[in-house]
């Protein structure tokens, strides 16, 4: 899982997102690592080549990821040209100050470069909430986002004023991508294996 650590107070958030996350695939059975996009070894780059599933995550600095994702998108030049990554699944998050301060573009940023290198994506698959008189801002995804998870902190606030409910929507993602990495890997298992002779039914005479 490669995720995105930094020091300001937006990115200590996106360190505790990239946390929750964590949390919520490992609770769906998956086994992750947190990977600091700065500060990445060649180790953990073997661990992301070996992964069935990678989650993207970063502050949204100016419309987009921050620099240090984007030098990390970068030094993938090569596992794009090898299609080292190709058929893994990807998701992603993101964290601003605003509510929205245009969170969209980090999202369709990640997804963008997971198309590049034939990673197929995983949408946050929650419904917008928080849109109506009866709904609240304790429900999950209430900022409404559906390429992935996007959370707010408050500008001048640190990792413990992470709304609860974005915390539950990160844990939500996480829970998701392991869930579906498993039926993924599940099902190429399936397709790969040679029939169970005891169950495997003759095909019928014509």
């Amino acid at each position: 899982m490669a995720v995105s650590a930094h020091v300001n107070p937006l990115e200590f958030a996106c360190r505790a997102g990239a946390e929750v996350v964590r949390r919520g695939a490992a609770d769906a059975g998956a086994e992750v690592a947190l990977v600091p996009v700065d500060t990445i070894t060649d180790a953990q780059w073997q661990q992301s080549d070996d992964a069935d599933a990678i989650v993207f995550g970063s502050p949204t600095y100016l419309g987009s990821a921050s620099a240090a994702f984007h030098a990390f998108a970068e030094a993938t030049c090569r596992r794009f040209a090898e299609g080292r990554w190709a058929d893994k699944l990807a998701a992603g998050f993101t964290n601003s100050a605003s509510k929205a301060g245009d969170k969209s573009s980090t999202l369709a940023f990640f997804a963008t470069f997971a198309a590049q290198h034939r990673i197929l994506w995983v949408s946050l698959g929650l419904a917008a909430n928080w849109n109506s008189t009866t709904a609240s801002e304790n429900d999950l995804n209430r900022l409404g986002f559906w390429g992935g998870a996007g959370t707010q902190t408050p500008l001048d606030g640190g990792a413990d004023t992470v709304h609860t409910a974005d915390i539950g929507t990160a844990e939500y993602l996480g829970a998701r991508i392991a869930r579906q990495a498993a039926l993924v890997a599940a099902g190429r298992h399936a397709a790969t294996s040679p029939p169970d002779a005891t169950t495997a039914q003759p095909l019928p005479l014509r």
